[in-house]
């Protein structure tokens, strides 16, 4: 049996921090706010699994009112994201995440991006596709004020 899941997460741009995307600490001006490390790449990927797999999102998992999440890794959350759907028989098959930024230019980075996200989902980096578009200065994300990102997920259960 095959599932989908599709996610989407969004955070403001905010000097002061480091921006992380997908696992990676991206050389920038500013970052991302959030409770944990606001990595939009990761977030939307992990609710694109856990919605695939209908076990809720990451709000319900990680909520922000637990400080044990407080600028946590999102790989790490991967990781147990990773341990709970194998427990209830899901491995992914495939995942393709779209960053919605203005600006930095991820391509140097992507197969980095992509690597760490096998590794914390144990799974061959040749699954999941890391790509980028701008909004062309539409919305939040155009004007700068945020990044935000869509994922979608296709998972496998054994019957």
């Amino acid at each position: 049996m095959m599932r989908v899941g599709l996610g989407y997460d969004i955070h403001r741009i905010v000097p002061g921090r480091s921006l992380i995307l997908g696992g990676v600490d991206i050389p920038f001006s500013m970052g991302l706010e959030g409770h944990s490390d606001a990595d939009v790449i990761v977030h939307a990927l992990m609710d694109a699994i856990l919605g695939a797999a209908g076990l809720g999102d990451i709000g319900q998992l990680f909520p922000p009112s637990d400080d044990r999440y407080r600028d946590i890794s999102s790989l790490m959350l991967l990781a147990r994201v990773r341990q709970l759907i194998g427990q209830h028989g899901f491995d992914v098959v495939n995942l393709d995440v779209v960053l919605v930024a203005e600006e930095p230019k991820i391509a140097e980075h992507a197969e980095q991006m992509r690597r760490r996200i096998a590794t914390a989902l144990g799974v061959e980096a040749s699954v999941i596709s890391v790509k980028a578009t701008t909004n062309e200065g539409v919305g939040p994300e155009g004007r700068g004020e945020a990044m935000s990102a869509r994922a979608v997920a296709l998972l496998s259960r054994s019957t």
